[in-house]
């Protein structure tokens, strides 16, 4: 059922306080056909937010009907200028309803207002404008060829969109990540369909409002609601009609998707799951060291993919940097997203902390050293029911332990000292995973010597989470398949032809 703007703002609002999250197929909102739904509840107190309306296969194909559609219409006729001008304005309306996106956000997550003000609500606008500027200065190939008769050819290259993208986006950075897919999908004059996490669905959902202020054509941007198996992700990477998919989150699900994406032999871009780790030398400033390590391993209550949950500090150092960081970790402040001074907020949602938890139990029977937290901290009476986990270190388990080599995705860290620098490259590569890494010296020859070493996609040196949206992003080994960033989100959103002509 297809919904007017009133009806619309009714049901996104209801109560001065809930907010629905329906599909936007086509242009136009709609809680579709199949009847179900589910609680959105808040993270930060567990009371309803509102509800999200399930997509069944109908809505689905829907969706990657009007986005197939959209291809050869308006949109697909569209020059580069005219879509990078729409890009921009779709920027710039975000950042007009910044506040709106900044509240929904917070909703979904519970992150402090302080975190998604300065980079998930920024980041998630600067997504469109930064990749409108490489789809205009980028180049293709020309070669001059010799031909046996003397008169030659020319050979030249041509980019063109890949089609309509299924776009799956996780829970930990709901606006940031999907428009860092789907801006640069955009820009290379593909059409997507999004499915959002389950558990993070307001950002995405308001996206659909802007590409309708905006004047974006009907059914280049959709948005369906929905699970995994036997549910909108499910139906989604098997429908026919999507031409790639792209996907972060968890290893096992992007298993599941390359499964499906055989089916036709259609190209997939991950990224998957990680367990990074930070090595720390003696030679290394501790005072940036503590600083870096805080927030890998705590901002974002520990929900970044690219966050450090192996700590490897040599030894001469290892006291110093245990107690710092002890301190640190207790000096964070757990409270309501709004509230001043509040520097982390509860997990996405009481399943996840669920899992969290039973990783902070198992670090106990393994026989771990809790240096701080551990448990669920006192809350006040208001925010009892929250999803609220305490940041947590750990030290003293062998490298065997599940805490050391599972994904937790929470805030809180082993601790373990090294002795060489042999040493800790050797257990910092022994994980399955190889997303990124943070190394911490002041040696300039042992920092270059030790990150080209890494067996990951990102080493930073001295510094954590420092992004320049040109580079290649993406990880190895388990986590993940292709690279994103500047032109390197070109070669998975675009197709190159080659054309020769005869002279």
């Amino acid at each position: 059922m297809s919904l007017n703007t009133a009806e619309i703002a009714q049901a996104s609002k209801l109560d001065g306080a809930r907010r629905d999250a329906l599909h936007f197929i086509d242009g136009a909102f709609t809680t579709g056909s199949t009847g179900r739904s589910w609680q959105n509840r808040s993270p930060i107190d567990n009371s309803v937010i509102g509800l999200v309306h399930e997509a069944g296969e109908a809505e689905v194909d829907a969706a990657v009907t009007a986005a197939r559609r959209a291809l050869t219409g308006e949109w697909g006729r569209m020059s580069v200028e005219a879509r990078c001008t729409l890009l921009g304005a779709v920027a710039d309306e975000i950042n007009r309803r910044f506040d709106e996106f900044l509240a929904a956000e917070c909703l979904d997550t519970g992150k402090p207002v302080s975190l998604a003000s300065h980079i998930d609500i920024p980041r998630g606008a600067a997504n469109f404008k930064m990749f409108t500027d490489v789809i205009k200065t980028v180049s293709t190939e020309f070669f001059p060829t010799p031909t046996p008769d003397g008169t030659g050819a020319i050979n030249y290259a041509l980019r063109k969109p890949k089609g309509v993208i299924g776009v799956i986006s996780p829970w930990n950075l709901p606006l940031l990540l999907m428009t860092w897919k789907v801006g640069p999908a955009l820009a290379c004059g593909n059409t997507v369909v999004v499915k959002p996490s389950e558990e993070t669905p307001l950002t995405t959902t308001l996206l659909g409002e802007v590409m309708n202020a905006v004047g974006m054509p009907k059914g280049v941007f959709n948005v369906v609601h929905g699970f995994g198996p036997n549910s909108a992700g499910e139906f989604l990477t098997r429908h026919k009609g999507v031409d790639a998919i792209t996907f972060t989150g968890e290893t096992r699900t992007g298993e599941a998707i390359m499964k499906a994406a055989a089916d036709g032999v259609r190209p997939v871009s991950f990224e998957l799951g990680g367990k990074n780790a930070a090595i720390v030398f003696a030679d290394a400033d501790l005072d940036k060291a503590i600083e870096g390590t805080m927030r890998s391993a705590f901002a974002n209550c520990g929900q970044v993919c690219l966050g450090t949950e192996r700590v490897y500090v040599q030894r001469p150092v290892f006291e110093d940097f245990v107690a710092r960081l002890k301190a640190g970790a207790e000096g964070l402040k757990l409270g309501h997203p709004e509230d001043k001074g509040v520097t982390l907020g509860p997990l996405v949602s009481q399943e996840h902390r669920d899992k969290v938890l039973s990783y902070y139990r198992k670090a106990v029977e393994e026989g771990a050293i809790v240096v701080t937290g551990g448990g669920i901290p006192e809350m006040p009476a208001h925010l009892a029911e929250g999803a609220w986990v305490q940041p947590t270190i750990w030290t003293g388990l062998p490298e065997t332990a599940a805490v050391v080599r599972e994904e937790i995705f929470g805030p809180c860290c082993h601790i373990q000292p090294f002795d060489t620098e042999e040493e800790a490259i050797h257990l910092a590569n022994d994980t399955p995973y190889g997303l990124a890494c943070a190394v911490w010296t002041e040696n300039l020859s042992r920092a270059h010597r030790v990150a080209a070493r890494m067996e990951v996609g990102l080493c930073w040196v001295n510094s954590w989470f420092l992004r320049d949206l040109r580079t290649p992003f993406g990880g190895s080994k388990a986590s993940g398949i292709g690279r994103e960033g500047g032109l390197h989100s070109l070669e998975f959103y675009t197709e190159l032809s080659n054309v020769c002509i005869k002279l």
